[in-house]
Order: structure tokens, then sequence, then C-alpha cells
């Protein structure tokens, strides 16, 4: 760039910056100039006044005269405000207020479930055996879910909960004689129920049959058996010289059995699944040529006795251990006839050395075991 074009352009900025001094001057004494005129019109008073002489007594008017003059503006202004607010004070303006409301939804009214409260796993209501060898099943769950009924790991039937999470189950033909183990199972989220009911259907007669709900805290009876003295039965009392007496019979599985000697408790016992029950005691030494009253009882889930058998006796003379022995029963192991006559499960090797078994886990109904009391 030339020199003549570096002045050139410094001409020209210098040139900008003073029309704005310029103009900024110009503004500021016309803004002085109507200032000074506006305070002129509200102070007139400051304004000179050719002095003239007057009377005496015209001196208290004229100077009333030059102070409204002097003075009317704010006077005028005074009033308006004064007025204003004595109309803002008495007056009372109907004036609406508009409040501003945030919109809130209007609540949803649910309907009131009066059903039983629903389990968040499938759950048992009822479990019946009907006279006709019939079972009905029901229970709840989730509403519309569909619900597996599982007897003995085997699926017998898929039903579907209502509104409510309830179903039934009714079998269309009799079940057949024996013991169910029955659990619940959701099939849409694959949850299983935390209860098991156990079912005993009676071969001989259906009104005998039973239903068990299995939970964590315990056993409780939802179908009792209508049972008689002949559903306890008492097939072997033994009593060795070591002063141990063991009663072992038959009865409705899954019940307790409990053992009395003259009324005074020995103890109680569960009975199996494959209806067998073995009871031992240590109790102090018979006397031979006494007579003695021994009762065992089969109790219901509140322990209620529902049947009830006295065996009395008098005790011989001890005659050793050649002579004492045991029939095997069906759901017998080594270790619960070691732990009924020996006390102690752990002594099931010497039955077995006795017996010559060479198994101890492969025993037979109905084998005839010698028991090595000594």
């Amino acid at each position: 760039m030339t020199q003549k074009a570096r002045k050139y352009t410094k001409r020209s900025t210098d040139e900008i910056i003073n029309g704005a001094i310029d103009r900024q001057q110009s503004w500021l004494t016309r803004r002085r100039m109507l200032t000074r005129a506006f305070l002129r019109k509200i102070n007139v008073f400051a304004r000179s006044e050719k002095k003239t002489a007057k009377p005496k007594e015209k001196a208290v008017a004229t100077n009333n005269e030059s102070v409204l003059r002097a003075y009317w503006f704010p006077i005028v202004c005074a009033l308006i405000v004064i007025f204003i607010a004595v109309i803002v004070a008495c007056v009372k303006i109907n004036t609406p207020v508009k409040v501003i409301v945030p919109e809130i939804p209007e609540p949803i009214i649910q309907p009131v479930n009066t059903s039983k409260t629903v389990a968040a796993t499938p759950s048992f209501d009822l479990v019946r055996i009907e006279d006709s060898g019939r079972i009905i099943i029901a229970g709840r769950n989730v509403d519309e879910s569909n619900i597996s009924i599982v007897a003995n790991n085997k699926v017998i039937a898929t039903e579907h909960t209502n509104k409510d999470g309830e179903f039934v189950y009714a079998a269309v033909n009799a079940w057949k004689p024996g013991n169910y183990a029955i659990y619940l199972i959701d099939t849409d989220k694959n949850i299983k129920s935390a209860d098991t009911v156990f079912v005993y259907i009676n071969e001989h007669d259906y009104k005998k049959s039973m239903s068990l709900l299995m939970t964590k805290d315990g056993s409780k009876i939802m179908q009792n058996p209508k049972l008689q003295d002949g559903d306890l039965k008492v097939t072997r009392i033994d009593y060795t010289d070591t002063g141990r007496l063991v009663v072992s019979g038959h009865a409705i599985p899954r019940l307790r059995v409990s053992l009395t000697l003259n009324d005074k408790y020995l103890g109680f016992a569960r009975v199996s699944d494959a209806k067998n029950f073995g009871l031992g005691a240590d109790i102090k030494p018979l006397q031979p040529g006494v007579k003695y009253t021994l009762t065992v009882r089969l109790h219901d889930t509140n322990g209620t006795t529902i049947a009830k058998k006295e065996h009395k006796f008098t005790l011989p003379k001890p005659t050793g251990c050649d002579d004492t022995f045991y029939m095997v029963r069906r759901g017998d192991t080594l270790w619960v006839i070691a732990r009924n006559f020996l006390r102690r499960g752990a002594l099931y090797p010497k039955i077995a050395s006795c017996n010559a078994i060479k198994n101890p886990n492969r025993i037979f109904p109905k084998q005839v075991l010698q028991i090595p009391v000594d």
C-alpha cells in the first residue's frame, strides 16, 4: 500500500470521529435547551418581573396571585394524586382476579378387589378327594395366567386363572390309589409354588383318603380322612435286653404315631410314604411277670387322636440275642432298623455282618433279620 493511500485512510477516520463528536455535542446542547425551557415553565417565579409601585392594601392579593402562578402545576398534580388515592381507598373496584391454577389430572378410580390377596407365586386353596375318587384342586395366581398342575413330577393339567387370579381343576376320572406329591407351576413365568400338597388315596375306601399341605413351617391338613382303629395296625413289639422297646406297624402316610407305656409318653414317629412306621424308645428295665399296657396312637396334623391300639402284656424272661428277629417291610433300611434296635443308626454294619449281607443298601421285604442286641 502506498503512502498516499495510508494518508487517505487516516484522514477519513478522523472525519468520522470528528463528525461523531459534533453530533454528540449538538445533542447535548439541544438537551440543555429543552431542560432549561421545561424548568422555566415549572418555576415561573424564577423569571424576572418588573416591580411596580402598588398600594399597600393590594400587596396581599398580589402575593397570592404570584404564588398561584408559580406553583399551579405542582398543585394540580398533587390534587390529582390525592383524588386518585381517595377513589382507591373508598371505592371498591370489582375487577375480576385471574388466578392461574396448574392443570391437575383427574384421579383414576379403580375398583376395590374384594377377593383374596393374589399371591406372588402360585398357591393352593383346596385339594379334596371326592367319594368317587375324583380329585378337585383350587388355587390362585396372578390374573389371566396359565397354571400347570404337576403330580409326581408329571404335568396332569393346565388351567387358566380368571380376572381375580383363581382357578379350579376337577379330574374327569378317579385317581388310582397311592401317594401323590402335587405342586403348581406358573407356565408363563416358570415360577413354582412354594408349598406342596401330599395326597394319599386309600385303595379300599376313598373316604379314608387324605391331603396335607406341606409348607416350610410344617404341615397342615386340608382333608381329614375318616379313619377307624383298623387303619392303624401294630405288627411287631420287641423288647431287647438292653432296655429298648421297639414297635412297628402300618398306618396312614405322613401322619404321626405316638407311644405310651402305662400312660407314660415315650415318643413319636412319622409314618412313611410306604405306610410303615417304626418307633423305638429306651425305657427302664421291665420286670418279668408284671402287667404292662402299651398304647399306640395315630394323630392327625392338629394332634387329635384318630385311631388307637392297646396291647396288654406280661414280660417273660429275656431269651437273648439269638431269639431276636425282625421281618423287613417295604421302605425299611438297615440304618432305621439299627436306630430302632441298637439306638444308633451307624451300627447297621453289625446287622449286615450278623446276617451275611454283602450290600447293606439291598434288603428285601419279608426278609428275616437276626438282630445282635448284645
